[in-house]
């Protein structure tokens, strides 16, 4: 799948069949974040792969929001250093990994924000970062119909020149 078709048709994705994922397709999900754009270059992210059902189950009782975690075969958890831009680039290198996975066939979600008690401490996370989200990963249990977004229409979402002015793609 193309670029383009991936960010056309990624849905996000909240329960997942347990077949396990390949080894190697988690590896390129990972390198799609440690490949994405940061500012300066910094990369102040880390990314920490759970695939214990034991630890998968503690993720979902600390992070509320994702109570379907559990059911994925994998996780990971973006952590960022506390700087300036941390934010933006673990965001960017959530999309990239959202997407690489969704090309490959692969579901997910971004689950939680910073701020998540105890997840910290479960992960041994030191002091001086956050944990960003958590992306649980896996094969759809349904087909999710691609491509069938419910989006403003383009003339409310792009303008010409100035804001308000309609958009001309010629």
């Amino acid at each position: 799948m193309d670029v383009f078709e991936a960010v056309n048709t990624v849905l996000a994705v909240r329960a997942f069949q347990p077949t396990p994922i390949p080894p190697e397709t988690i590896r390129r999900i990972l390198e799609a974040g440690r490949m994405t754009g940061s500012a300066s270059n910094q990369q102040l992210w880390h990314f920490i792969v759970i695939d214990n059902p034991g630890e998968m189950k503690q993720l979902t009782e600390l992070v509320k929001t994702g109570p379907y975690i559990a059911q994925a075969p994998v996780a990971i958890v973006v952590v960022i250093e506390r700087a300036p831009l941390a934010e933006s680039d673990g965001s960017r290198a959530i999309q990239s990994m959202l997407l690489t996975a969704w090309a490959e066939g692969i579901g997910s979600n971004w689950v939680g924000y910073i701020g998540m008690p105890g997840l910290n401490q479960l992960l041994n996370v030191p002091d001086k970062m956050d944990i960003l989200a958590v992306l649980p990963l896996g094969y759809p249990v349904k087909s999710l119909g691609q491509g069938k977004k419910k989006r403003k229409a383009f003339s409310e979402i792009a303008s010409h020149g100035k804001y308000g002015s309609p958009f001309r793609s010629e």
